[in-house]
């Protein structure tokens, strides 16, 4: 498995990383997440993504995988507020019980990176949720901090000293993050993790997704049907549904100052899938500049502005 360098963390990372989400919010039994965790681990990701308001994913990998802590980058979320935690959202209080708490059901004694999970533009610029997590380091609970999230806020956060890493959504079907926030990662060393890597699977459709997946997939379903361009325009042969996951991977992958593409399953078969097509290396340079020419026609055909999914 290839590895990028994650920024200033000083880290590498693998080009594919293991988001969290799906384990939580799905219901995936046990079983499954250690087989589907430790497969990986041994294939060579070494990136796990998750969050305090994943419901169940925090103690689910500790559970299977936490005996391995030494072999991943492990990272959470936080800053939203929790009925079984004391704090309002993005206070000092509630960040610190977050930490303290995901350590507990992560079973580890530090993560790697904690990020703030999705505030705005006027929270960030308040500074106390940032301060929040330098104390945290300080205090050796977390090596690096960051913030996950899109459009202006993220553009902001990566401009901050304290921020040592990204997470923002990169993909066929919203690609406004990478002409803004990847570029300004790029000037400052930040470390850029894309979520909804392959698009939340666009091309199946809404009425095919669950749960959680449902308003983002409309969303992109939508947009990737009005950028009108398929698999074989791209010189992929055969069944659009069994292309379009490699060429949104490998499209992710190719834009620049990205460290890992994040991708969260509940089915051990698709970890073969995926890692075969990260394998492959970024998409065509022309495959890409077709893709990119493509949202801009929509958008500018739509028009409005088509922002990055929060």
């Amino acid at each position: 498995m290839q590895r990028r360098r994650f920024g200033k963390t000083g880290l590498e990372v693998s080009v594919l990383g293991f988001g969290g989400a799906p384990v939580g919010f799905l219901e995936t039994g046990q079983n499954e997440v250690a087989e589907i965790l430790n497969n990986l681990l041994d294939r060579g990701v070494n990136l796990i993504d998750t969050a305090a308001g994943y419901a169940g994913s925090e103690e689910m990998i500790g559970r299977t995988i936490g005996h391995r802590r030494d072999e991943y980058v492990l990272v959470s979320k936080c800053g939203r507020a929790s009925d079984d935690l004391a704090g309002e959202a993005w206070s000092a209080t509630v960040i610190e019980n977050t930490v303290d708490r995901a350590l507990r059901r992560l079973q580890t004694d530090h993560l790697d990176v904690m990020l703030l999970h999705s505030c705005d533009l006027a929270t960030l610029q308040k500074g106390e949720a940032v301060a929040a997590l330098v104390k945290a380091r300080a205090a050796g609970k977390i090596r690096f901090l960051g913030y996950a999230g899109d459009n202006d806020a993220a553009v902001y956060a990566a401009g901050l000293d304290e921020v040592a890493v990204i997470e923002t959504s990169v993909n066929i079907c919203d690609q406004a993050n990478i002409d803004n926030v990847l570029a300004r990662c790029r000037q400052n060393d930040v470390g850029v993790i894309s979520k909804r890597s392959i698009a939340n699977a666009a091309w199946k459709g809404a009425a095919q997704q669950r749960g959680m997946y449902v308003n983002y997939a409309e969303t992109y379903a939508q947009r990737l049907a009005e950028m009108a361009i398929t698999p074989q325009d791209l010189g992929f042969p055969g069944e659009a549904a069994q292309a379009w996951p490699e060429i949104a991977l490998r499209f992710t992958l190719a834009q620049p100052g990205l460290s890992t593409a994040i991708i969260g399953t509940t089915k051990a078969s698709h970890v073969e899938t995926n890692i075969a097509a990260a394998a492959k290396g970024p998409l065509p340079e022309n495959c890409v500049t077709e893709l990119r020419a493509a949202f801009q026609r929509a958008e500018a055909a739509a028009g409005e502005q088509w922002l990055g999914q929060q």
